[in-house]
């Protein structure tokens, strides 16, 4: 799936689609710990969720600041980061992270583009740039991770 997050000429509506991904993020991890049969990739893949809720609660707070909706649960594109999941399910682990792993190319295009947007003030940049350093992160892991599962 390809995002638009980051495409925003506001930076209201831009912190709105971000908090929109990621607790459409939250819930394929959480999807993806009560598939995954290894222990050892649930626990690392709960870590990643955690990450998720942390990005979660800053751009609640910036919402917050400066006036722009903070959605309370995903939208209509959850169905599809979760139903991926589900899907992959039937192909064990390795073919679970692979589908994580589309989702978080999402989430790293919307950070890199709201890393240079125009209207984000510097400290939400330094947030952003931290939050896709993350999203790299969980990225190459499960690329990592789906090729030994």
């Amino acid at each position: 799936m390809v995002t638009t997050v980051g495409t925003e000429d506001l930076i209201a509506d831009l912190v709105t689609n971000l908090i929109l991904l990621e607790r459409d993020a939250i819930a394929a991890y959480e999807s993806t710990t009560s598939r995954l049969s290894d222990q050892t990739l649930a626990a690392q893949v709960e870590a990643f969720r955690q990450d998720h809720l942390q990005h979660l609660e800053v751009l609640n707070e910036m919402a917050a600041e400066i006036g722009a909706e903070a959605p309370l649960d995903g939208d209509m594109k959850q169905m599809l980061t979760t139903g991926k999941v589900a899907l992959a399910g039937l192909f064990g682990d390795g073919a679970i992270l692979k589908a994580m792993r589309t989702n978080e190319e999402d989430t790293v295009t919307a950070y890199e583009r709201a890393a240079t947007h125009s209207d984000a003030l510097p400290k939400s940049k330094i947030f952003f740039r931290k939050a896709l350093a993350d999203e790299q992160r969980h990225r190459e892991w499960m690329i990592r991770a789906s090729e030994t599962a």
